[in-house]
């Protein structure tokens, strides 16, 4: 419904709390042009029939119901007309003004809705459950015989996965963060011993110069590209940012990179491994936080921009993999459920916004991972966000 009337929901004359007849019913009017909607919501538990709100009545003006898909039936008093219509428990309804016939987008609209509410919302099951969630498949590439230029081979082996997501909502309620194949629903802590097959891992993430390779090669633009390589200009990366990691890309946008390159993205699991090794260590270098082996925070206004990606080998993990935290966040594995996608990132970022607990929170830690909503790729793209890639081995 609020797709249908999109352009009424970014009205500057919007009026909230419309005046309504019934307790416990809430209204937002929003004109547009000779048009009206009101977007209307029932608080009550129990349904509100009958004589709804008022309007101004003018001459040709006709109602239309858009939650149920129908006309209505004003009852003129003077030169004002009360709307009548029915609203279910904890429902919603819509109601547009307009002179004459509605545009075919509206009808389109009502036409689905009064099929979506013939059945009332009493009939459907109040119980509440989680959705299933699905690890999006990421196809093996080439075995790998040779040694990769600035790759990193990874024995592989038995290794305990073990991993918590940093939502900020959610304590550890069921249906909180992700479900792994292992797994019979999404939840917050995961451990899980799996054995990992030998791979190769980019020894730092993909830079401004590497990703301008593949643009200049492949000439690739991606479908939705706002937001795509944000702080590059004219086709090019700033002055003194070849090393510095590609940011401002989507997860499309990185996994057409590595097709490119004939490598893919990591599973999670791969990346951790790779920044944990075999004793369970909490950061890539040790156990202990240390300052110098990460950027220093940016916690200004304006995003200063990430360091080279090898100005930090203290940072190294126990196999020599580089700038795995505290620089971008890393791209990994995507999660779909019926109704949404998620992305899970890996390391945290140099930028640390303050003055609200609501920002993302950052997973420095090996045993941390972070799970961010896809909405669109030119939405997912970030100035914090990159990513490196693997090749399957034998």
């Amino acid at each position: 419904m609020e797709r249908g009337v999109a352009p009424f929901l970014v009205s500057p004359g919007w009026e909230p709390l419309y005046p309504m007849h019934r307790y416990g019913v809430y209204a937002s009017r929003w004109p547009h042009e000779d048009q009206t909607v009101w977007t209307i919501v029932n608080r009550n538990e129990y349904d509100v029939q009958g004589r709804q709100m008022t309007v101004s009545s003018k001459p040709g003006m006709r109602y239309f119901d858009l939650y149920h898909g129908v006309e209505l039936t004003p009852q003129v008093e003077g030169d004002k007309a009360v709307l009548s219509f029915p609203l279910e428990a904890h429902g919603f309804g819509m109601v547009l003004a307009t002179a004459g016939e509605p545009d075919a987008s509206i009808r389109q609209l009502m036409s689905r809705m009064k099929t979506m509410t013939a059945k009332p919302l009493s009939d459907y099951s109040h119980e509440w459950k989680t959705l299933p969630q699905q690890l999006v498949e990421i196809a093996p590439t080439k075995a790998e015989t040779g040694s990769p230029a600035g790759m990193v081979r990874i024995a592989g082996g038995s290794y305990v996965f073990k991993v918590d997501g940093i939502e900020v909502e959610g304590s550890d309620d069921v249906g909180v963060d992700v479900q792994y194949p292992w797994e019979n629903t999404a939840r917050r802590f995961h451990e899980h011993r799996m054995e990992i097959k030998p791979y190769y891992i980019d020894k730092y993430p993909v830079t401004n110069a590497e990703y301008k390779k593949f643009l200049d090669a492949s000439h690739y633009h991606p479908k939705d590209d706002l937001n795509f390589l944000k702080d590059w200009s004219n086709g090019s990366y700033p002055k003194g940012w070849d090393r510095k990691p590609v940011t401002w890309v989507s997860l499309e946008d990185a996994r057409a990179y590595a097709r490119w390159a004939g490598k893919r993205l990591p599973h999670e699991w791969e990346w951790q491994f790779a920044a944990q090794g075999t004793d369970g260590r909490t950061y890539p270098w040790g156990n202990t936080w240390d300052e110098k082996a990460v950027p220093v925070p940016d916690q200004g206004r304006t995003m200063r921009g990430p360091d080279d990606v090898d100005a930090h080998p203290a940072g190294a993990s126990p196999f020599g993999v580089d700038d795995l935290v505290g620089n971008v966040w890393q791209w990994t594995d995507e999660y779909t459920d019926e109704h949404t996608a998620a992305g899970i990132l890996r390391g945290g970022s140099y930028y640390q916004p303050q003055g609200s607990i609501w920002y993302f929170p950052q997973a420095y830690r090996n045993d941390n991972h972070g799970k961010l909503l896809l909405m669109a790729p030119s939405y997912d793209r970030s100035g914090t966000v990159g990513f490196r890639c693997v090749k399957d081995t034998q």
